[in-house]
């Protein structure tokens, strides 16, 4: 059996007060395994992507557990948070969140928790960026900035890959370039938790998790896994 890297517990988080509550997390409990490709899918609201977020340190929860490594990281603090943040997990965010005064390879270098400035060379050729290390994130494509994200999350030797929407701002062909990546980075066996409306990405899965209202309402092992390049939407 694949060994729990994260185990969430009975997360709770609300927004509001007294009856005009709103729930964005309603008591969800969700493990991710190691080396796995999950895909959550759901519709805006349904609270996938505050999910996402409490696994990367970057929300809070109102009541309920994150275990990593043994430990609760619902209770740390600002300083722990950072440094979990820093050296468990890398993000890919649907707008890239790149610097556009920096260039592409400083967007890579300068990530928190970048090991290598060496590395961002080999990475950057790895997306298939090599001899534009000197442009500006505004001098290329949609697709090639996201790429740029991703070489970013792979700078910092993270055992985890949160994906929010990674496609969502591409056209097809950029976003079937981006999954094809992440679906190699998954075979060196990389975890991906990648969280999306397009429900025809699920079929990368190894795991299919539905949210609807800020709960689970299926959980699915995915028997048949297709590749990136027979994703259609």
């Amino acid at each position: 059996m694949a060994k729990i890297i994260i185990e969430a517990k009975n997360l709770v988080k609300t927004y509001g007060e007294g009856d005009y509550i709103t729930y964005a997390l309603n008591n969800v409990s969700i493990n991710v395994y190691e080396h796995e490709f999950l895909v959550i899918v759901g519709g805006s609201g349904s609270g996938k992507s505050t999910f996402l977020n409490m696994l990367g340190g970057i929300d809070n929860v109102k009541s309920g557990e994150i275990i990593v490594n043994g430990e609760d990281i619902c209770k740390y603090n600002d300083k722990k948070l950072t440094l979990y943040r820093r050296d468990k997990v890398g993000f890919v965010y649907q707008f890239f969140n790149l610097i556009n005064d920096l260039t592409i390879y400083q967007n890579v270098i300068l990530a928190p928790g970048a090991r290598d400035k060496e590395k961002a060379y080999q990475l950057l050729k790895r997306v298939g960026l090599e001899g534009k290390e000197n442009k500006f994130p505004r001098q290329l494509s949609g697709g090639q900035q996201q790429r740029v994200a991703i070489a970013r999350a792979l700078n910092k030797n993270s055992d985890i890959l949160l994906c929010d929407e990674p496609t969502g701002a591409l056209d097809d062909a950029s976003g079937k370039e981006v999954l094809k990546l992440l679906e190699e980075i998954h075979n060196e066996g990389k975890t991906i938790v990648l969280v999306t409306h397009t429900k025809e990405i699920a079929g990368m899965a190894n795991r299919v998790i539905t949210m609807k209202d800020g709960c689970v309402i299926k959980e699915e092992i995915n028997e048949h896994v297709i590749s990136a390049k027979e994703v259609e939407w």
